[in-house]
């Protein structure tokens, strides 16, 4: 009799193998990663240009009285300045994380992330189109979205190249993986061309900006940027759990996910639009940081193994945890001033992609 269930497929692979039953340290990873996203927020809350300790950040926050733990002034900076970052910060990293895991479990390969589909090409493109073109061509547009049209721009650009995508990738019904994947190649290397073109036409002061953005940071976060991208990342944040069963059924191929119930060409069509919606709200707000959709699912999967019920949640803790950490040494490592946090990210992942790729082919054995 054929099992109905993805996570019941699962279980009865880890009772033939009972070394691969491992919910009981999965459970215990992600109270630790609780433990660590806590910490990580009031470290980024406490520490900075301000003196106020992280002590007094927590006294505050928890018995709430004003003048006695934090000065007026440290209530702004704190409140004001550092908390919409800290916010802003785990936001982005849950994304990031949530969507390469996704994207990993829906191509079925540890090395996919959702940048090569094109999406953040796609929003980098709308973005880059606001700022170098928004006082001539754009300006009817900046002039009616004000403070909203880079956001706004920027998921229009990725929410434009995954329609395409879907479509070029869409036949009959059937949505071909493979084809979905080098579709996304090309879209953003179309993109990215087009990327190039306007940044040719930027004078120094765009150039700066374009520069600044393209590296991505989280310097530029305020209560206004939460408003307008956190909706579209929390609502795919809340999708993602829901992704877990069809995920673990495509780790068994198309075919056994169909028998197991699972609607593929529905599953797939969800999955692409909940990773697109998330990666290009975030790009619109943050500008390209890269690696962390690699990273964490990655590093996770060899500590709790691939059962995305514990591996998504898992991957949106640690995201989390890890972009706060990366932007509170982008804000320290070159003070005053501030390295852009996508140098940073891009300097942790990409020796860490390459030991992917050399475990993957066996050269290294760790």
């Amino acid at each position: 009799m054929v099992d109905r269930s993805a996570d019941g497929a699962l279980v009865m692979a880890a009772r033939r193998n009972p070394d691969g039953d491992r919910s009981g340290r999965a459970r215990l990873a992600i109270l630790l990663l609780c433990l660590l996203l806590a910490a990580t927020v009031l470290i980024s809350l406490a520490y900075g240009a301000s003196d106020a300790s992280a002590t007094a950040v927590l006294s505050d926050w928890l018995f709430q009285a004003p003048g006695d733990a934090l000065s007026a002034r440290d209530r702004l900076i704190v409140y004001d300045i550092r908390l919409p970052r800290v916010v802003l910060g785990v936001l982005i990293g849950a994304a990031l994380a949530v969507s390469g895991a996704v994207m990993q479990g829906l191509f079925r390969n540890p090395l996919a992330d959702p940048g090569l589909v094109g999406v953040s090409s796609g929003a980098s493109l709308g973005a880059v189109s606001v700022i170098v073109l928004g006082a001539t061509s754009l300006a009817p547009f900046t002039a009616m979205l004000g403070i909203y049209a880079l956001p706004v721009a920027a998921f229009g650009g990725g929410l434009a190249v995954t329609l395409v995508l879907y479509r070029v990738s869409t036949r009959r019904g059937q949505t071909s993986v493979a084809t979905m994947l080098l579709a996304g190649i090309a879209l953003g290397a179309m993109a990215m061309a087009f990327t190039g073109l306007l940044v040719f036409m930027a004078d120094d002061r765009q150039l700066r900006d374009l520069t600044f953005w393209q590296l991505g940071s989280l310097a530029g976060a305020t209560w206004g940027k939460i408003a307008t991208a956190g909706p579209i990342i929390m609502a795919s944040l809340a999708a993602a759990p829901f992704l877990a069963r069809g995920l673990n059924a495509l780790a068994l191929g198309e075919a056994s996910a169909s028998h197991l119930g699972i609607p593929v060409q529905r599953f797939k069509y969800v999955a692409i639009v909940a990773v697109s919606a998330s990666v290009g709200a975030s790009v619109a707000v943050s500008g390209g940081i890269g690696f962390v959709g690699i990273v964490v699912p990655h590093l996770l999967r060899l500590v709790i193994g691939p059962d995305n019920r514990y591996l998504l949640p898992a991957s949106a803790l640690l995201g989390a945890s890890l972009l706060l950490l990366a932007d509170a040494v982008s804000r320290t490592i070159v003070a005053p001033a501030e390295l852009p946090i996508g140098i940073v990210t891009a300097a942790v992942g990409a020796p860490f992609f390459l030991w992917i790729l050399l475990r993957k082919r066996g050269l290294i054995d760790l």
